[in-house]
């Protein structure tokens, strides 16, 4: 069997994909991805030792433009591009996470008549997956409300080094790969593979603040010199990393954890049970803060508005709860077991059902 994984553009789609990936390949089955040259994925997936085709790249516009007027020529030409992936690669199934690449991939498996599974990432569903659901074979979801008719929930795929983790146990090895203080209260920031402005200003601004009530901060901010921190003497370590590439260690570091409410960061800290500070993205649809509600709801996080998170809020708000060992394993309790850490076993079942069934026609 083999089976044609497409999603790319953001670590968003090409995490759950490369932890669908490893499950698949230690099945025996034949892995090839489709991405585009312009995502995450050209170094993600190379990186896990999987092969990558690229197409290229038709961004979707929200609204009328020039890219619209362009979209039929842009579509027409990646539809190809991904059939000849198809007819070369030969797959049995065809798999999108979403993202730019997965349109053509779900047109090019329709137009050759393969089984189409669809994983939608996110509580509300974007527009490529929409379009995929109305001829896919089976549709899965990350979130059991998301509104698409006929969807399995199975929750979100995430890497083993994380669905595995125990936090208490990695702890020291966490904050000495980081070179944190091994007893000091921790706060870990990220905005996701590019960093968040807005994140990096406020929790900058507020070092001093932190650093007063012994808080050591472990900070990727996608571009560091929008938190540069100057410490004084016998301030508390504040860590920079432009990039975190083992964020098991992150999560197993800290104690809270201050990011944005994309689905594989909300399945992520939820699973390992790290306290969160959720700040949706100002932008799109709304659909990060649906991602956090469940998290939210049972009390394992915050959510607070893009514009509301500033340093002040930080410094009467956020100090409080990092140094309230209580609140903390109270949220930590609360986070664990709202979502599955078995997605990956889970889609990748009805993955080789699809292909069966798509054989037996």
């Amino acid at each position: 069997m083999r089976v044609l994984l497409a999603g790319g553009g953001t670590a968003g789609h090409t995490s759950p994909l490369l932890a669908t990936a490893a499950v698949l390949t230690d099945r025996g089955i034949d892995v090839v991805c489709l991405g585009t040259p312009k995502g995450l994925e050209t170094k993600l997936i190379p990186e896990a030792g999987y092969p990558l085709e690229l197409v290229p790249p038709v961004p979707l516009p929200r609204r009328p433009n020039l890219d619209l007027v362009k979209l039929p020529v842009r579509l027409r030409r990646t539809i190809s591009a991904a059939v000849e992936v198809i007819d070369r690669t030969r797959p049995n199934v065809v798999v999108g996470f979403g993202g730019y690449v997965s349109v053509p991939a779900y047109l090019a498996a329709r137009r050759r008549r393969l089984p189409i599974v669809v994983h939608e990432g996110n509580a509300l569903p974007g527009i490529a997956n929409k379009l995929g659901a109305r001829f896919a074979t089976v549709i899965a979801t990350s979130f059991p409300n998301t509104p698409l008719p006929g969807a399995t929930y199975v929750g979100l795929p995430i890497r083993r080094q994380i669905s595995g983790l125990d936090r208490a146990a990695s702890r020291a090895e966490g904050r000495a790969y980081f070179g944190l203080d091994a007893d000091r209260p921790t706060l870990l920031v990220t905005g996701g593979s590019q960093g968040a402005r807005r994140l990096n200003l406020a929790v900058a601004g507020a070092a001093a603040d932190l650093a007063d009530a012994g808080i050591q901060v472990l900070h990727a901010a996608g571009r560091p010199e929008e938190a540069a921190v100057t410490p004084r003497p016998g301030d508390p370590p504040y860590v920079v990393r432009s990039f975190i590439d083992r964020m098991d260690l992150a999560y197993a570091a800290a104690d809270v954890i201050v990011c944005r409410a994309g689905a594989n960061t909300v399945t992520e800290v939820a699973a390992v049970g790290l306290p969160a500070v959720f700040v949706p993205l100002p932008i799109g649809n709304g659909e990060q803060a649906l991602n956090a509600h469940p998290v939210v709801q049972a009390g394992g996080g915050l959510l607070i508005e893009d514009a509301a998170l500033t340093s002040e809020w930080i410094d009467r708000a956020l100090v409080p709860l990092a140094t309230s060992p209580q609140r903390l394993d109270a949220m930590s309790v609360a986070a664990s077991g709202i979502v599955r850490r078995d997605a990956d076993l889970r889609l990748a079942d009805l993955i080789e059902g699809a292909a069966a069934a798509g054989a037996a026609r």
